[in-house]
């Protein structure tokens, strides 16, 4: 009832706003009436004091020639101006549209609209059955509940993987951290963390995200994020043998239907080299078409890291091996997928100056670019 009132408090304050100014025109007309009488009482008065010698003859003259020149200015302006009659019927026009308007816009209303449905307030939508909520509502009403509080280590521990699902990895790191300040170190918070590090730093395995890998493992030596990142930390730094080492371990030991396995298989095939050529990216595990497939059941997060980082592998393999023709075809590819545009310009630009724009492999280049819709510049 209260949003009715102060909704028509707003209409009739918007009308009213337009309306006032339609009656300018006849409150001026009372003025000029009003002034005229004031200028003819002048007039007799200077009539009357001349007459009695309050004020000499030739002032008195003075004063009844200014009076009737004020007479005949305002006499003036009111010829000039419309009359009052001729203006009513348009400010009668523009009082019934005014007035029109709001009436018409709220009668649509209440045959299109819904005026019968309670308002709903985000506080009201929080409180409601969860099963009834939205993905976007309960996590308001979890961080609403972390405002109020925020040492509730359970709550972090809860909304920290979904926050990577979102792809909130900076959200996530915080959550991480609270979870295992408030709950302790655990593997799966410490594997958490680092991969929600690594996914905030574009893919790469920082120092931090190495620490937090390798604190989980020390609590369970057998966590499968944490070797398989750990194994991506190695290859970024061009250890690719020693990657395909952990990798190897790590796809023996887990069970034959764990999410991880063909991905950790096809990592260790593009180590070792053992992918047809058109995959295969000087010994670098870049993500094939196949194994961002077999990748579909790991979440979000733990795709995009993944293949981030071996994108990452590649550029620095590609640095120190410029003249792989394949592997620029791929990385230019991989970053444009990726939606990384000016990551993916500057391999390009990179690739013909290691190859050569005129030569066959630059036209290679300059091909993909086109499809990919690439800046192609001398």
């Amino acid at each position: 009832m209260l949003f009715w009132i102060v909704a028509a408090l707003l209409t009739l304050g918007a009308s009213l706003a337009v309306l006032l100014p339609l009656t300018r025109q006849a409150e001026g007309d009372a003025d000029k009436s009003h002034d005229l009488e004031v200028y003819r009482d002048q007039l007799a008065e200077v009539e009357r004091d001349a007459a009695r010698g309050l004020i000499a003859a030739p002032d008195a003259e003075q004063a009844r020639a200014e009076i009737a020149r004020r007479i005949i200015r305002l006499d003036a302006e009111g010829t000039s101006a419309p009359r009052s009659g001729p203006s009513l019927a348009p400010r009668l026009v523009g009082v019934v549209a005014v007035l029109a308007v709001p009436l018409l816009s709220w009668s649509v209303y209440t045959v299109i609209g819904s005026p019968d449905i309670p308002s709903q307030p985000l506080s009201a939508r929080l409180s409601q059955n969860p099963a009834n909520s939205s993905v976007d509502e309960l996590i308001a009403r979890a961080e609403a509940h972390l405002v109020a509080n925020p040492t509730d280590g359970r709550g972090w521990d809860v909304l920290a993987p979904v926050y990577m699902r979102m792809g909130r990895a900076n959200d996530a790191v915080t959550a991480y951290r609270n979870a295992i300040r408030l709950l302790g170190s655990s593997s799966a918070r410490e594997s958490g963390l680092g991969e929600a590090i690594a996914a905030a730093a574009g893919g790469i395995v920082t120092a931090d995200a190495r620490s937090a890998f390798e604190d989980a493992l020390k609590s369970d030596p057998t966590n499968p994020k944490a070797r398989y990142f750990l194994g991506i930390a190695l290859a970024q730094e061009g250890k690719t043998a020693d990657a395909a080492i952990v990798w190897r371990q790590l796809a023996d030991g887990v069970p034959a239907d764990s999410p991880w396995r063909s991905v950790v298989e096809q990592a260790i095939a593009q180590a070792e080299g053992r992918v047809p050529q058109q995959n295969q990216t000087a010994g670098a595990p870049a993500p094939s078409q196949d194994q961002i497939d077999a990748a579909a059941s790991m979440s979000a997060g733990d795709r995009t890291v993944m293949i981030e980082g071996m994108v990452a592998t590649l550029d620095e393999k590609l640095r120190q091996n410029p003249r792989d023709t394949e592997g620029w075809l791929r990385l230019v590819r991989s970053y444009q997928v990726l939606g990384k545009t000016d990551q993916a310009q500057d391999a390009l630009g990179r690739a013909y100056t290691a190859l050569g724009r005129d030569s066959d492999d630059g036209r290679k280049l300059t091909e993909l670019a086109g499809s990919l819709g690439l800046k192609v510049t001398e």
